[in-house]
């Protein structure tokens, strides 16, 4: 009996120590990609109709305005 509950402990033990350096690694690496950006990442906008946030990318540009559509582009012209 005594040594299935010794074969438990240093089983349950040898888990505990493999997850915590499985962390460690993970939050370094974690710490790397923090520094760089991810790839395709781009900058977000604000529409300047409704307040929306997108990607630069998806956006319609109007002088220095940013809009989510072309809709949102024609009512902020009429607003003005």
């Amino acid at each position: 009996m005594f040594k299935i509950i010794l074969l438990v402990i240093v089983f349950a033990a040898a888990l505990w120590l493999v997850r915590g350096l499985r962390r460690r690694s993970e939050a370094k690496s974690g710490e790397r990609a923090e520094k760089t950006p991810p790839q395709g990442a781009e900058d977000m906008v604000r529409c300047a109709q409704c307040g929306v946030h997108l990607p630069r990318g998806e956006s319609i540009m109007a002088g220095q305005e940013f809009f989510c559509s072309a809709r949102h582009q024609h009512d902020f012209r009429r607003s003005r």
